[in-house]
């Protein structure tokens, strides 16, 4: 049995949003089934919501019984070794969320773009995909969605989608190697703190 390049990503991005959930949860002190919860939103919340807004049927979701089981799996093994993480929270949920970011975010452009959709539809997916899981995640937990405040965070979706809508990326390899750069790219982009403009207002206080 052959896996083609949408299950592998699938099954990437649900394992590394999986364990930065479950890593987030236990961050913020969840219990057992709180961190089972949020792992799981974490890893199939972006793919939901972008299901729902291109009209694909909610069956779609539990068909991933693979993804599911990789992500259940890699929690397990979270919650018995937690050392394996160690002193290194901060450097593994950076890390899992740049993995699922990047492989979710490939997923959902190439999604689009194979339904041969226009450029601003495979923007919207990538993007969907690559953070919603993220989004919901940071939610539940009480913070500040990094999409809305975190480095570059969607700008690496956005390059997804225009890389792979323009055929820059176009075959498997491709596919891989861009999920790596975008990886590698996110976590330049935090360890330097690469930001886009903010505008603060100004209030004044003699008014």
């Amino acid at each position: 049995m052959t896996i083609d390049v949408w299950e592998i990503l699938s099954i990437v991005g649900s394992v590394a949003f999986a364990l930065s959930g479950a890593i987030v949860a236990m961050e913020e002190d969840f219990d057992l089934l709180g961190i089972f919860i949020l792992g799981f939103v974490t890893a199939f919340g972006g793919g939901a919501i972008r299901n729902v807004l291109i009209g694909l049927p909610i069956s779609a979701l539990w068909s991933q019984g693979q993804a599911f089981h990789f992500a259940f799996a890699a929690m397990i093994l979270l919650i018995f070794f937690p050392k394996w993480v160690g002193k290194g929270w901060m450097k593994a949920e950076v890390l899992t969320d740049a993995i699922g970011l990047a492989a979710f975010s490939v997923q959902g452009a190439l999604y689009a773009v194979k339904l041969h959709q226009p450029l601003s539809a495979v923007i919207v997916a990538a993007v969907l995909t690559g953070a919603g899981g993220g989004v919901v995640r940071d939610v539940l937990a009480g913070r500040k969605p990094s999409v809305l405040r975190s480095e570059i965070y969607a700008g690496w979706s956005i390059l997804a989608a225009l890389l792979l809508y323009f055929k820059i990326a176009k075959n498997d390899p491709d596919y891989y190697l861009l999920v790596l750069v975008l990886t590698c790219l996110r976590m330049i982009g935090y360890w330097r703190q690469w930001h886009l403009p903010k505008i603060k207002w100004k209030v004044d206080e003699n008014d």
